[in-house]
């Protein structure tokens, strides 16, 4: 049976990003099927909200979605009663029971240069950022009058162990639980259910605990320190944002966000929508292709085809591609014209 992708193009580059991925996932996967649906601010201007019932219902019923990127200029609000596009990819994670983001961090070697970073800091890198999805600070209770607002972060103990347990089962050398302990009550609850965990069902990996402020200057200090990163909703966020560029550029990592066996993944690039320079061709698609590749391989289990996938994007760069935010001149069409090339397709 051919596998069946709710596409969501969302604002700004995302149509440009996505059409060439789509492209690329015909010519690897014969049969495959696309449903593309209005997403974020695109669906608020045509349904006045981010997040319709029709697309909820398509994306549950699919085998996988595949979304490009949301937001921008023109829906920001900070007025509470109104709608705004991230409110459909929040809403999204929660129907879909998403409660685990997987952001693979690996440096290109062809890419070193552009790297904020020197080359000697950044070379061996080859981690990943485990976010828990679902809840925590976004998800939380939030109150707001003229002169105060607030914002409730809660976890539970089942929440925080599911997504553990991803972490531990993802981790080759060890693993990473990074928090705020000596603060945060959540935190001193996420400590105590790690070690618990750990104790209990996976005493062999070794395991280490960071405060959120010494793993922000881990990261760019020594990266090649890490192999698994676990993390509740909003230090994962700014971590893995953070860890985006050791590649050289936000617009060069992807994301997957899993949840419970059988229930259809998101897949989608880190980077924003970038309204700047949308409808101009000069949006890099990398991050999508990267992104397709990790649906081949969480979402409908080719691995041979997302390997193919993430090397001809590996053999692009290799072979003098860059575009724009790389130090280049490449726009969207000639980056997947490279990649197209690598790949045969």
């Amino acid at each position: 049976m051919s596998p069946r992708i709710v596409t969501l193009p969302g604002d700004g580059i995302g149509p440009e990003i996505l059409a060439p991925a789509t492209e690329i996932l015909s010519g690897l996967v014969p049969g495959i099927e696309f449903e593309e649906h209005l997403f974020g601010g695109a669906s608020i201007d045509a349904h006045g909200t981010a997040l319709t019932d029709e697309v909820i219902a398509a994306c549950k019923s699919a085998d996988a979605v595949l979304l490009a990127a949301v937001g921008g200029p023109k829906w920001d609000t900070t007025d509470p009663g109104k709608p705004r596009p991230e409110q459909g990819l929040l809403g999204l994670r929660k129907e879909l029971g998403l409660y685990a983001n997987l952001r693979p961090v690996k440096p290109i070697p062809a890419l070193y240069d552009s790297s904020p970073l020197r080359r000697d800091v950044i070379d061996g890198t080859d981690l990943l950022v485990v976010r828990e999805l679902t809840g925590g600070i976004y998800f939380g209770d939030k109150t707001r009058t003229e002169t105060t607002a607030s914002d409730l972060c809660a976890y539970s103990t089942e929440e925080i162990e599911r997504i553990v347990r991803a972490a531990f089962q993802a981790a080759r050398t060890k693993m990473t639980a990074v928090d705020k302990a000596n603060v945060l009550e959540t935190s001193r609850l996420w400590r105590e259910t790690v070690v618990r965990v750990h104790d209990s069902e996976f005493p062999d990996v070794p395991l280490e605990h960071l405060l959120v402020d010494n793993a922000a200057m881990q990261l760019v200090s020594n990266p090649t320190s890490f192999d698994v990163i676990v993390t509740e909703n909003l230090f994962g966020d700014i971590l893995s944002d953070e860890a985006a560029m050791l590649t050289g550029s936000i617009g060069m990592l992807p994301s997957a966000s899993l949840g419970t066996d059988g229930a259809p993944g998101l897949f989608e690039p880190v980077h924003g929508s970038a309204p700047d320079i949308a409808g101009q061709g000069a949006a890099n698609p990398l991050a999508m292709f990267l992104s397709a590749a990790l649906m081949l391989r969480h979402g409908l289990n080719l691995e041979n085809e997302a390997a193919a996938l993430e090397s001809a994007v590996d053999r692009a760069l290799a072979n003098g591609l860059r575009t724009r935010d790389l130090g280049g001149s490449a726009g969207t069409a000639e980056a997947t014209a490279a990649v197209r090339a690598a790949l045969n397709v």
